[in-house]
């Protein structure tokens, strides 16, 4: 097998409707609901910033209100379903998470494609916002045991830190937002200039607001010189504009 060698998987894509069975708050702002539906057998998500869309309940059928998510977790013999959401003041997918309540049904359809990493890099640098958290998690959970790992985590304050399972060898740094994207930008990128990477060939993911992800992104690619390659950037979401994420590499 060639080293590092990514692998695109496409899927037919299959619309799914859930059954919402119960909700958590693993922090203030950030609440977890989960599914039931009969229909999951042959869901499947092998990528941990694979994306499915949900679509949200009363809105207009000839345009409806869709967003991306993360699948954080599932089990299709069980036939559960977890999303993580991220609760921002304002938004029709925070707002229907905050208000739904157990029994309500969504449809979610997808994922399509997933660009697999292989696990074979000798390092890993993740990067992102609260909405790029539910990938990190995931991400975390299927890395080898003792592969050194550096998340750096922008979130609103201390209290939004969350227990994420892991057997690399990970360290998070929690970064609280200034409220500012420009200053949120510098200070990720000063919390990266100040590391000591590992020898060998390295992989860096991030994740969050669009301007924040295209400034990280060419501080990585410009400064650190990593390999554009070896790089997966994407902007989850962008401020003042309504669902208008961008892949960025």
């Amino acid at each position: 097998m060639t080293k590092h060698e990514f692998t695109r998987v496409r899927q037919e894509t299959v619309r799914r409707s859930l059954r919402v069975v119960s909700k958590e708050y693993l922090t203030p702002r950030m609440l977890r609901v989960e599914f039931y539906s009969d229909a999951l057998r042959g869901f499947s998500s092998p990528l941990p910033d694979d994306h499915i869309k949900i679509i949200l309940p009363g809105s207009d059928t000839s345009k409806p209100v869709m967003r991306d998510f993360t699948p954080r977790a599932w089990d299709v013999n069980a036939g559960t379903i977890s999303l993580d959401f991220a609760l921002h003041p304002q938004g029709p997918a925070a707002e229907w998470a905050r208000t739904v309540e157990v029994g309500a049904v969504l449809e979610i359809g997808g994922p399509r494609g997933s660009t697999i990493v292989p696990d074979d890099f000798d390092w890993y640098l993740l990067v992102g916002d609260a909405t790029g958290l539910p990938s990190i998690g995931r991400r975390l959970e299927t890395l080898r045991q003792g592969v050194p790992v550096h998340a750096l985590v922008l979130v609103e304050d201390g209290t939004e830190k969350q227990e994420l399972a892991t057997v690399s060898a990970c360290r998070i740094d929690w970064i609280e937002s200034s409220g500012n994207l420009r200053q949120d930008a510098e200070t990720l990128i000063s919390a990266a200039q100040a590391l000591e990477f590992p020898a060998g060939d390295g992989f860096i993911w991030i994740a969050a607001e669009v301007s924040v992800v295209r400034d990280f992104y060419r501080y990585a690619v410009d400064m650190l010189h990593h390999p554009k390659e070896w790089v997966r950037a994407a902007g989850y979401w962008c401020a003042g504009k309504a669902d208008a994420g961008q892949r960025i590499s």
